[in-house]
């Protein structure tokens, strides 16, 4: 059982739909209890970074989350907002994130002919092999849509990059944390077998 954080910003019904169709066992919950409950859990969002931080917080689910991260180790995901979530904070606020992978979220630089947000579909490069990126095959493509990037202060817990003007770390990954700055659910087969791989951790 997958456990879908909903803390009143994510495309929570795409996320469900998709799991559906995988035949993986989820739910949208934002009830503590059943989320130490749970074995897994995705952290959704879509939005801003110091919203998302508040309304975490104000549904009481941060000490819940990092007993669930830090304590007990459960596989957890982060997918768009949700893995600028998991670092330490973004320039776009200045509330602290959930500070479980060092780095931060920038804000992509105003170049010419770079249209911001980041929208479409993208390959990513995988640095590292990774139990979530497990047999993606060559050069595999993802559905993006965001304004800010995430860089790694460890090098070593990128296991995917992109290029968008710059080159950002779209996936990320310490011990049983993981993130994704791309939507698995709406990218197609990739997705689909991100989230098996997820699913199987």
């Amino acid at each position: 059982m997958i456990a879908i954080i909903d803390y009143g910003m994510g495309n929570l019904g795409s996320i469900t739909n998709m799991f559906r169709f995988l035949g993986i066992d989820s739910m949208i919950t934002s009830d503590p209890n059943e989320i130490l409950r749970a074995p897994k859990i995705l952290l959704p969002g879509v939005g801003a970074f110091g919203t998302a931080m508040k309304k975490i917080d104000e549904r009481n689910l941060r000490s819940v989350l990092d007993q669930k991260a830090l304590k007990e180790k459960a596989p957890i995901l982060g997918i768009c907002l949700g893995m600028q979530l998991l670092m330490e904070g973004s320039e776009e606020a200045s509330e602290p994130g959930l500070g479980w992978l060092k780095g931060k979220a920038l804000k992509f630089p105003n170049s010419p002919g770079l249209k911001v947000p980041h929208m479409g579909w993208n390959t990513v490069q995988l640095p590292r092999t990774s139990a979530l990126t497990a047999d993606l095959g060559e050069e595999p493509r993802f559905y993006f849509v965001h304004s800010y990037y995430v860089t790694c202060t460890n090098p070593s817990e990128s296991i995917l990059k992109t290029s968008f003007g710059i080159e950002f770390d779209s996936g990320c990954n310490r011990e049983n944390i993981f993130g994704v700055q791309f939507h698995p659910e709406k990218s197609h087969k990739y997705g689909m077998k991100l989230l098996q791989n997820f699913a199987k951790l």
